[in-house]
């Protein structure tokens, strides 16, 4: 026990290494550990089983699909794509991949990561583990899009308004697009999620205050022209949650 980097080590080697990721108490049989959770994550977003929006601002706005399509009507085909919070199996960076966009996707959980390269072992040179909350590892101007979705409501405000939104805006390519959904509201939020089986909590975003932080950086709205999905568009998803897009 030389330091505080020893200790930092060793908390690295018992995560790895799945030490204490084993779970004997458990409400479902099939809760084995961390990896199992990973697992879930994966097959929560690759079968869009909370990606149906039931409330919504725009008629259009029917689930992460509908933005998805509005997304390629504003961008060129084979576009340049960073995909900030891939989540686990990287969903949307292989969907696009697939349909021949040269995407890139980062997540800042390594487990997350692994479990892309396990479904996906075609991504492998395309995604990493990075935090969102450090500045990204790429140069400025050098993706036509970026999407981050359902990502910034498990981050701090602070670190959202000093670091996330500043950079993911830096590394855009002037005329570039960001697409950015996020829990909407005050405080945090607490609620049951049955898909996970689990209570869960996410940090809210007040929509002006994310408006007003992306355009100090430059940023415009697109809007709402000739019935397409753009401006300030919200919907409540299947657990009654409000989000912002």
């Amino acid at each position: 026990l030389t330091g505080d980097l020893a200790l930092q080590e060793r908390y690295a080697e018992v995560a790895h290494q799945y030490l204490q990721s084993n779970y004997i108490e458990k409400s479902h049989p099939g809760l084995t550990g961390d990896l199992a959770l990973q697992e879930r994550y994966a097959e929560v977003a690759h079968q869009y089983l909370q990606s149906n929006y039931i409330e919504k601002s725009h008629p259009g706005l029917t689930g992460d699909l509908a933005l998805q399509e509005r997304l390629k009507e504003l961008i060129a085909p084979k576009s340049h794509g960073l995909d900030a919070g891939c989540g686990a199996g990287a969903r949307d960076v292989y969907k696009l991949y697939c349909e021949g966009y040269d995407m890139l996707g980062v997540d800042a959980i390594p487990e997350n990561i692994d479990t892309v390269l396990k479904w996906h072992p075609e991504l492998a040179d395309r995604v990493s583990v990075h935090n969102l909350c450090k500045p990204l590892p790429f140069g400025s101007e050098k993706f036509d899009f970026v999407t981050c979705n359902a990502v910034i409501q498990h981050i701090s405000p602070e670190s959202v308004y000093d670091t996330v939104i500043p950079e993911l805006v830096r590394v855009l390519k002037p005329g570039g697009v960001l697409q950015l959904m996020f829990k909407n509201g005050e405080g945090v939020q607490t609620l049951y999620d049955k898909d996970y089986d689990t209570n869960r909590t996410f940090q809210l975003y007040n929509e002006e205050n994310i408006l007003w932080s992306l355009e100090k950086q430059g940023a415009k709205l697109i809007p709402a022209n000739d019935g397409k999905l753009g401006g300030v568009m919200t919907f409540v998803d299947p657990k009654h949650s409000s989000h912002c897009v």
